[in-house]
């Protein structure tokens, strides 16, 4: 089995921090590298899904695709009450 090639990145982090992720290692029986990969793993795919939602949001605006404030202020001002309006389309 071949190894994907690595690089070492450091970063600074407060001493609560690092302790939380020598807790973690030791209570999984993992290595800080190891918690270290999963936790950049999970940011990296929260933030590659962000992004895809923010283009797809932005395609929709330049499509037209968009609800007028006004009808959703007013959808929100409904709710709780005994007239709530139906969501805005």
């Amino acid at each position: 089995m071949t190894q994907a090639a690595t690089k070492v990145l450091t970063a600074h982090v407060p001493l609560p921090m690092a302790d939380k992720v020598d807790q973690m290692a030791a209570r999984l029986e993992r290595s800080r590298g190891w918690i270290m990969k999963q936790a950049l793993s999970a940011w990296l795919a929260q933030e590659e899904e962000r992004d895809c939602l923010t283009q797809e949001a932005l395609a929709d605006v330049d499509a037209g695709k968009t609800i007028d404030h006004q009808a959703v202020q007013a959808w929100a001002d409904s709710l709780d009450t005994a007239q709530e309006l139906p969501v805005p389309r």
